[in-house]
C-alpha cells in the first residue's frame, strides 16, 4: 500500500486489510521494507522492528518478528540516524552510504522471500510518499520494492488534509513509467459525510489513471499505536490492555469499511 503522504493512513489501513484476510483464513503477514520511526517493538527473539508492524502482526493473529520490518531507521539527533537491519543495530547513518544500502537491500529481499514462502498473503506497507523526486533513485520501500519484487500497489489518500484528488492524481503521475502500471487502485481515507458527493471526482480520477477506486473509508474516532511525531494520540481506546484495545479498534474500522461497501474482492484481485 502506498500513501499520498506520511500519515495518510497506510499503517492502520494495512492492519485493517490484515484483519480482513485473517478473518477469511487467508494467512496474511505484514511487511514494511523500510521504516523511519522512534517507536519500536522488541520481538521475542531479541530483534527490533517498528511498532506499526507489531500492530499489524497482532491484526493477523501473529507474533511480531524481525522479517516484518527488516530495515528500521531511528533518528538519534544531530542529523544522525541509527540503522537497525534485520532487527539489530548496524551503524549510524548521516548520509546515504553504499555499505548501508547494500546490507539493507539484502535484508529486504531475504525477509520478503521468507515471508512469501511461509504465508498466504504478504501485506506490504510503503514508507512516506512514493513521489519524493529527490529520493526516488535510492528508495527501498516504495518504487524500489515495486521494481525489485514486482509488488502491485494501491494508493490511499487522506481527505482530512484537503485536495485528495490532486494528491492521488499527482502521486500516480509522478511514479516512474516503468512501475506505474503496478498501481492498480486507490481509495479515500478519513471521510466525514455522505460519500456519494465524491462520485464525480472519483470517476474522473478513474478515467485519468485507469485505477479503480476501492471505496471511501469513514473517519473512525478510535486510537492506534503512534509511530512518530505525525501520529495522532486522539481517539477512543477502551480497556486496560493496549493490545486488546487496538484490536477492538481495528475491528471497528473493518466493520465500518465493510458497511461502507469497501471493495475487498477487487483488492484481492489486484494482488495477483
Amino acid at each position: 500500500m502506498l500513501g499520498t503522504s506520511s500519515d495518510a493512513g497506510k499503517t492502520v489501513c494495512c492492519a485493517m486489510i490484515c484483519r480482513y484476510l485473517a478473518r477469511k483464513g487467508l494467512d496474511p503477514v505484514p511487511f514494511k521494507a523500510f521504516n523511519l520511526s522512534l517507536n519500536s517493538y522488541a520481538t521475542k527473539d531479541g530483534g527490533e522492528i517498528g511498532i506499526g508492524q507489531a500492530f499489524q502482526a497482532w491484526a493477523c493473529g501473529l507474533e511480531p518478528e524481525t522479517d516484518m520490518n527488516p530495515v528500521l531507521l531511528k533518528p538519534s539527533g544531530g542529523r544522525r540516524t541509527q540503522a537497525v537491519v534485520s532487527g539489530k543495530p548496524l551503524l549510524d547513518v548521516e548520509t546515504d552510504t553504499a555499505a548501508y544500502r547494500s546490507a539493507a537491500q539484502e535484508a529486504i529481499s531475504a525477509s520478503l522471500g521468507r515471508l512469501s514462502a511461509s504465508h498466504g498473503f504478504v501485506v506490504c506497507e510503503g514508507s512516506g510518499s512514493p513521489a519524493e523526486l529527490n529520493l526516488m533513485d535510492t528508495d527501498l520501500a516504495n518504487v524500489g520494492l515495486m521494481r525489485s519484487a514486482g509488488v502491485p500497489a494501491v494508493l490511499v489518500g487522506d481527505i482530512e488534509r484537503g485536495g485528495v484528488f490532486a494528491a492521488v492524481y499527482g502521486t500516480w503521475r509522478l511514479i516512474p513509467d516503468d512501475v506505474r502500471p503496478l498501481v492498480k487502485g486507490f481509495f479515500v481515507n478519513r471521510f466525514r459525510g455522505e460519500a456519494s458527493i465524491l462520485r464525480e471526482g472519483i470517476e474522473r480520477i478513474e478515467e485519468l489513471t485507469g485505477m479503480k477506486c476501492l471505496g471511501v473509508l469513514p473517519l473512525a474516532p478510535v486510537r492506534f499505536p503512534e509511530e512518530d511525531s505525525l501520529s495522532s494520540s486522539e481517539g477512543r481506546m477502551e480497556g486496560d490492555d493496549p493490545r486488546t484495545a487496538y484490536m477492538a479498534n481495528v475491528d471497528v474500522l473493518l466493520d465500518a469499511a465493510l458497511e461502507s461497501g469497501f471493495d475487498f474482492d477487487a483488492l484481492l484481485e489486484m494482488s495477483g
